[in-house]
């Protein structure tokens, strides 16, 4: 069903533009490319939006660098005027698309997230359990290199399905094939645009679960999704049909090590937590390089160490981790009286 109609030129205008900058900008004004941009804001705001009425528009390559976060990754970043682009887009486009997917898709989406994810996760299983008293699985699947692995005319048939507006389906294709990782396929992690594909790619298998599998128990973030059940054997059904919805509607595979079916008394790890008959835990490994690098920080008298030290109590906070929280504060404490 076709549900964007008429949208090209609003999100174009000079108007939009103009606040999809105000949005881009907070938290980036001391950055040497956003503020050559700002610079010369109307004259650069007025170019590109001539140029996207002219229909000359050419999204411009990208520059690569790596991060890790913990393990390592590959980000393509647009310049300031692509980005820019992508904020007039994503804030118009991203409500609309928003009301078409299902409630259990937690990645990328306001008033979701990791946290929601985990703690719908647990609902389910103390629903499952009939609180902890009754048996409960988990089938966990991850894509194998999800974003390396969209495929483009796949990405553009999908959004041709919903939106009737030829000059936006043809801007959308500029922004999609402006980037492969192998030919026809791919998608760079940084693009804020991106975050929106990646769920408009994976909605027809939030459906297909949904609707024709008549999953009760599903959740996805990302590429990272998990159907709970108390049946095993259910779980394994799910997981053969599923493995062929992939390859054949989208042309994805699972990751074949990180396929598991896990009772709830063994732990389930999903979204970054170990949810467990009773109580939550932060993953081991979580816990490790937290220990690790705020002691490398401690050590460097990093200025953004309280800033670290607090997202780590923030994270913790969503799990019972009263003796870790315990020990960072030993450590805290321990380099505030050495630096007295």
């Amino acid at each position: 069903m076709k549900v964007i109609s008429n949208k090209y030129h609003h999100i174009i205008s000079v108007d939009n533009l103009l606040d999809a900058w105000r949005e881009f900008a907070v938290g980036k004004r001391s950055r040497k490319d956003v503020q050559l941009f700002e610079r010369d804001l109307m004259a650069n705001i007025l170019k590109l939006h001539q140029d996207l009425i002219d229909g000359t528009y050419q999204h411009s390559k990208y520059h690569p660098f790596k991060i890790s976060d913990p393990k390592p990754r590959s980000i393509h970043k647009a310049n300031v005027r692509d980005r820019l682009l992508h904020k007039a887009i994503y804030r118009t486009l991203y409500p609309v698309f928003d009301n078409t997917f299902i409630h259990g898709s937690y990645s990328c989406r306001n008033e979701k997230g990791t946290h929601k994810a985990f703690e719908k996760l647990n609902q389910i299983t103390r629903k499952i359990s009939k609180n902890y008293i009754q048996p409960c699985f988990a089938l966990k699947c991850d894509i194998r290199k999800f974003f390396d692995s969209i495929d483009h005319n796949i990405l553009i048939g999908l959004l041709e399905e919903r939106i009737a507006d030829e000059k936006l389906l043809d801007l959308l294709k500029n922004i999609i094939q402006s980037f492969e990782h192998s030919p026809g396929k791919g998608m760079p992690l940084g693009n804020l645009t991106s975050q929106l594909f990646a769920n408009v790619y994976m909605d027809p298998l939030d459906k297909f679960v949904k609707h024709k599998l008549k999953a009760k128990h599903y959740l996805r973030y990302a590429d990272d999704f998990v159907l709970l059940s108390n049946n095993q054997d259910e779980l394994l059904g799910y997981l053969v049909e599923i493995n062929q919805f992939l390859k054949g509607r989208l042309k994805l595979n699972l990751h074949p090590n990180k396929i598991s079916i896990r009772k709830l008394n063994w732990g389930i790890d999903y979204v970054g937590y170990v949810t467990l008959p009773h109580y939550n835990l932060p993953r081991n490994k979580t816990i490790r390089r937290i220990f690790k690098n705020l002691s490398k920080s401690i050590d460097r008298e990093d200025d953004n160490l309280e800033s670290r030290y607090q997202s780590y109590l923030g994270y913790l906070s969503h799990a019972d981790s009263y003796k870790t929280r315990l020990y960072l504060e030993d450590l805290m404490s321990e380099r505030n009286t050495i630096a007295v």
